[in-house]
């Protein structure tokens, strides 16, 4: 699997929470952080395709993905472990989308950001993307 056929929905999925987030709860944290990272991973998809159609890959592309989703990681994990609050306000927003329950909504937060952090780093790992050989 192509890092790109899962980080531009995932960009998507945080733009959303982010405009979500300020839409419900006014924070303007909340759409700055989600417009941002979800921009950049959107961004950077683009380009890792971009270089896949050249039969190339993009670190640059990789290790920005990686970073962002191992911060997004880390920071709401941080948050609810000073808050103990089951809705971190923001990102998660866009995950109550699809999971109306606000724990578990947390819940897929933390997961979705640390399996793709996983993710990168097997794509780092393992070299990027590979290329289905030339057919003639």
């Amino acid at each position: 699997m192509h890092d790109f056929c899962f980080t531009i929905p995932y960009g998507l999925m945080l733009v959303c929470g982010g405009i979500i987030g300020y839409a419900k709860k006014g924070s303007t944290a909340s759409l700055a952080g989600g417009l941002g990272t979800g921009f950049l991973l959107i961004l950077t998809g683009y380009l890792s395709l971009q270089a896949f159609h050249k039969r190339k890959n993009s670190y640059f592309a990789l290790i920005i993905e990686t970073a962002c989703a191992a911060i997004l990681t880390w920071v709401m994990g941080q948050r609810y472990m000073q808050t103990s609050k089951i809705m971190p306000a923001g990102i998660v927003a866009g995950i109550r989308v699809i999971s109306p329950n606000v724990a578990e909504g947390l819940l897929s937060n933390l997961v979705c950001s640390g399996l793709m952090t996983i993710f990168y780093l097997y794509k780092i790992v393992t070299g990027g993307n590979h290329f289905p050989p030339k057919t003639e």
